[in-house]
């Protein structure tokens, strides 16, 4: 079967890199899979043999950049494909001027969420942002990455074709990574894994982690920026949180922390969740839509926390300190729905409908 997988760049984070696997993964089982990027912004690798095709060196922003994209892309996919899928708003909106057969869009979002937040402080843009993905996805056919995600489409934005496919893990690779060297840090520590965003909520992190009193150093794999460190000096943790910047392979640094946090207000599908425990690493979460409930399940949901709840947060971090963590095959059952082989499965599953 041919796949064509549409992303805005090669640039960001968690969407990015699963919609790189999922490629890699069918290209792999010898199905024809490409990836086309509407602007030549690399941050991740490709894996070797993967057919990558830009439109445009950069982005092409405002309504005529979106037209132009959408004339090339149709031109390219011109020739029949299986099942076209984009992945982000951007790429999505372009993908649906071209008016391409057999398209779907992958919701790696929870997108009532995301308006939520937006409303509190500018909800003007609020409105026109619900208004926006109401027209982009209310009658077209969705992936979404999780059942929140999916019920979040369903019932705030009244769409009605969705299909859930989770992004894919390899196990035994992120388990290969893991075991690589890294400067590992001299003190115990617990490690953040995410960008610098309101989103991800390193304010609620950073005042729960005031309140934790543990040996232990908090690790940030996140770029640095001086807001963010600016947060970490007005309370004082100077010594005790650290900013060690992007890695390119994260999987050692969570494998060696003692545990890996989450204080994110909302999320899709949070990667980082299921990469810890695949990698041995307890979680806490803020039970946030979505994805964490699905993912802990009733074994795990006692590490989850709600949104905005800072003392509870840091209750549950001396807590998981001072637990043992969950055994392989708790972990082995729990994350059994996200191995690459039952997610490509799905993906080829839905090709065939489509087609």
């Amino acid at each position: 079967m041919k796949f064509a997988f549409i992303l805005p760049t090669l640039a960001g984070g968690g969407a990015e890199k699963a919609v790189l696997k999922i490629a890699a993964g069918l290209s792999a089982k010898g199905h024809e899979a490409r990836l086309i990027l509407l602007g030549e912004h690399l941050e991740h690798m490709p894996p070797p043999g993967l057919m990558i095709q830009p439109l445009a060196k950069k982005l092409m922003r405002g309504s005529l950049g979106k037209f132009l994209l959408a004339s090339r892309l149709r031109r390219m996919l011109a020739h029949d494909v299986d099942l076209v899928v984009s992945t982000l708003p951007f790429a999505d909106e372009v993908a649906a001027l071209a008016r391409l057969p057999r398209h779907s869009c992958r919701i790696a979002n929870t997108l009532g969420a995301e308006i939520d937040r937006l409303a509190k402080s500018r909800p003007s843009k609020a409105r026109r942002r619900m208004a926006r993905y109401r027209r982009l996805y209310h009658d077209r056919p969705l992936v979404a990455v999780s059942q929140g995600v999916a019920n979040d489409l369903r019932h705030r934005f009244d769409c009605a074709k969705v299909t859930v496919i989770p992004n894919p893990f390899d196990f035994d690779a992120i388990r290969r990574a893991a075991s690589e060297d890294f400067p590992r840090p001299v003190r115990p520590y617990v490690i953040h894994v995410g960008r610098f965003a309101p989103q991800k909520r390193h304010d609620l992190l950073l005042d729960a982690w005031a309140r934790v009193d543990v040996p232990h150093e908090l690790v940030l794999l996140s770029a640095y920026d001086p807001v963010l460190q600016a947060m970490i000096e007005q309370r004082g943790l100077q010594t005790r949180v650290r900013i060690a910047g992007f890695q390119a392979n994260p999987y050692p640094w969570i494998a060696h922390a003692d545990l890996l946090v989450l204080a994110s207000d909302h999320e899709g599908l949070p990667n980082v969740l299921i990469e810890a425990l695949i990698c041995g690493t307890p979680v806490v979460s803020t039970d946030c839509p979505s994805g964490p409930r699905e993912i802990l399940q009733e074994k795990l949901g006692r590490w989850l926390v709600p949104c905005g709840e800072v003392a509870m947060f840091a209750e549950k971090i001396q807590e998981a300190l001072a637990t043992p963590p969950p055994s392989r095959a708790v972990v082995e059952t729990l994350l059994a729905p996200y191995r690459c082989e039952h997610v490509l499965m799905a993906w080829e599953k839905l090709a065939e409908e489509i087609a």
